[in-house]
């Protein structure tokens, strides 16, 4: 059963969240799609993440992950070669592809595949100019300080 969201009324109310609003959108639409093959998303600190996926039967050469304007795409094509004398063949080498919205200033670090698991690690860097800072309290001038300001005196009228 799919359930459909009206985002108009949040509209009405916010400005600058339409991409908030675009991603929420894209991602009810993508829950359509198969989730094959499984996949898991850890936070592995503060600012990292691991993606994982099973592909279980891909080679490094079947598989192609991109990343462009915060969408990673990760894609599993087999050449396929007809094998005689399968008597039961369960280990699925369908085609696949995932796609995963990444936040700002994040980025993929690394991609590694061992043992029919695909990890990707994920890194969020945020810039300098980004970061929290520490303002400092200018205080008002003590009395022995308000001595030393030099005054502006008034002109005398001739």
């Amino acid at each position: 059963m799919a359930t459909s969201y009206d985002y108009a009324p949040l509209f009405r109310s916010s400005v600058g969240f339409d991409r908030i609003f675009n991603l929420l959108e894209n991602a009810q639409r993508a829950r359509s799609v198969s989730d094959w093959p499984p996949y898991d998303i850890v936070k592995t600190g503060d600012d990292t993440y691991r993606i994982a996926v099973a592909v279980a039967g891909f080679s490094q050469d079947d598989l192609d992950i991109t990343f462009q304007s915060n969408l990673l795409t990760i894609i599993g094509k087999k050449d396929e070669t007809q094998h005689e004398g399968y008597l039961h063949r369960g280990i699925a080498g369908r085609p696949f592809e995932h796609r995963f919205e990444l936040a700002d200033h994040v980025r993929v670090s690394s991609a590694d595949l061992k043992n029919g698991l695909l990890s990707i690690d994920l890194v969020r860097e945020i810039p300098e100019a980004m970061k929290p800072r520490k303002i400092e309290i200018q205080a008002e001038p003590t009395l022995a300080n308000a001595e030393h300001v030099p005054q502006i005196e008034a002109q005398t009228a001739a």
